[in-house]
């Protein structure tokens, strides 16, 4: 930590934290450089791809356009705070049987956006899971998968054969 800039202090993933940086670093920047939390990717640095997703008390935001000042006393959870106990999450979980995750760069911000939308609607409509990943883009497996597993992590197949027939 440098001495030239005051604190900047919020909770990651449950654990009050401390950084002292320039006050305009991209969120993204400090949570992978300066706190080694990997998991958050960097996609276009713009705010379109949502690749970098995270929630920033309770609100799914890209992080590469917050600067960290705004995250001062804020309560931050990158996709590192999904799992538990060395356990994966449910969604990560799904994420990993049915396929939703290819290259990597897409999945963090996807599960956070999944994480956000699950959060406020448990067992949401294809159509609502569109709707709650609009934000974020995925070039490599066209979006059933990824839809394939926000449905089973949800438990809402809903008497469908199985979460390909929900989802198309």
């Amino acid at each position: 930590m440098s001495a030239d800039w005051p604190a900047i202090r919020f909770i990651v993933n449950g654990e009050s934290r401390a950084v002292r940086v320039p006050a305009m670093k991209r969120l993204l920047d400090v949570l992978r450089e300066d706190l080694r939390l990997t998991g958050t990717k960097e996609g276009c640095g713009e705010g379109e791809c949502g690749s970098c997703s995270v929630r920033m008390n309770g609100e799914l935001v890209n992080s590469c356009l917050v600067p960290v000042l705004q995250a001062e006393g804020a309560e931050i959870e990158t996709v590192e705070g999904l799992s538990s106990n060395g356990a994966l999450h449910p969604l990560q979980q799904a994420f990993l049987e049915c396929g939703g995750a290819q290259c990597g760069i897409c999945t963090p911000g996807m599960l956070m956006a999944a994480t956000h939308l699950l959060a406020r609607n448990p067992h949401p409509s294809l159509a609502e899971i569109r709707e709650g990943l609009a934000g974020n883009l995925c070039r490599c497996t066209g979006f059933i998968r990824i839809f394939e597993s926000v449905i089973a992590a949800a438990g809402s197949t809903r008497g469908h054969r199985g979460p390909a027939d929900h989802a198309r």
